[in-house]
């Protein structure tokens, strides 16, 4: 029997530095049964001319220039309503990124456990720090709804990683477009749980992707604005009554609201740039809120007091500094 096609979506910019290595990582997969599609958002650093000179030497890749710069979420929409209509999984692989050899075969093996499963993640390691801990092992398969519970209920359960952290099953990608929506954030967990509402999930326990965490990477430029913590604030207020019940959404939002302004608090006593504060407010927009500032007030007084009781500590001396300021 022939192996399934899987869809591979690279979509670039100005990625010149890192497209060799992701493109060979997938050139060197021991599943060979792959379309790999690279998609071009008008790129102006060389990134063109590398992944032309792939795409004529292996029949197997596509290139696609995009005739105007989009967003990135838009390309990576444009880039994915490309795959072939015989592609039965599809797997991005972010230009800055890259897959070990096993990712294809070991994601599509997980999926040929039950045509209920909509989506695979496993671990992934970014830069140094192996992440993905905390689903349970030796299982590689749980029904979605159940998968989406545990995350809610539990953070530290971080199973979606990044889009090169997942391979989605291509009907599904076919069926909705655009399939990233492109109003929300974060826009790849929002749609990881939309998945899980109707779909199952699988999970390989092995080290599939690696993640770049360098200031040029593609998600390097607002890591210091403590994106992952909004993303999750956003998640687990959207989706807790979709998945939960009516007291256990209400007491999972409130402990998630603390967690989030609690980090907040933080940012603030370190008189963070007005950037930061538009990023989070832009975020919160999408949810229909404004920056609670009044609860942010209330949080910022609990960490100095934390923090004046602990005057050895690092940050206490930051508190004192910014009281004699």
């Amino acid at each position: 029997m022939k192996p399934p096609l899987v869809s591979v979506v690279t979509p670039f910019y100005n990625s010149a530095q890192y497209l060799a290595e992701c493109i060979e990582s997938v050139l060197a997969q021991t599943h060979g049964e792959f379309e790999y599609i690279l998609s071009d958002n008008c790129s102006t650093d060389g990134s063109t001319d590398i992944a032309e000179s792939y795409a004529r030497r292996d029949s197997r890749i596509r290139f696609i220039r995009q005739p105007q710069f989009l967003s990135q979420v838009a390309h990576y929409n444009s880039a994915l309503a490309a795959i072939s209509d015989a592609s039965q999984y599809c797997k991005m692989v972010q230009a800055d990124d890259f897959i070990f050899p096993d990712c294809l075969r070991l994601m599509v093996q997980v999926f040929q456990q039950s045509d209920t499963i909509g989506l695979v993640s496993s671990y992934d390691l970014k830069g140094n720090t192996v992440r993905g801990s905390g689903f349970p092992y030796p299982t590689t398969f749980l029904p979605g709804r159940e998968m989406g519970r545990a995350y809610l209920r539990n953070n530290s359960v971080y199973v979606f990683g990044s889009p090169s952290t997942l391979m989605y099953r291509s009907s599904l990608v076919r069926d909705e477009r655009p399939f990233f929506d492109e109003s929300l954030l974060p826009e790849d967990v929002e749609k990881c749980m939309q998945i899980l509402e109707h779909s199952d999930f699988g999970f390989v326990h092995q080290v599939l992707s690696y993640l770049r965490v360098s200031s040029e990477s593609i998600t390097g430029q607002v890591r210091s604005l403590q994106p992952g913590i909004l993303d999750l604030y956003i998640v687990v207020q959207r989706y807790s009554p979709r998945f939960l019940d009516a007291d256990e959404a209400a007491e999972v939002k409130h402990r998630n609201k603390q967690l989030y302004y609690r980090v907040l608090a933080h940012e603030a006593l370190r008189r963070r740039e007005p950037a930061f504060w538009k990023y989070h407010e832009r975020g919160l927009k999408t949810l229909g809120e404004k920056l609670d500032r009044p609860y942010l007030a209330k949080q910022m007084l609990r960490e100095v007091l934390i923090l004046l009781a602990n005057p050895g500590t690092t940050a206490a001396r930051l508190v004192r500094r910014f009281r004699q300021s």
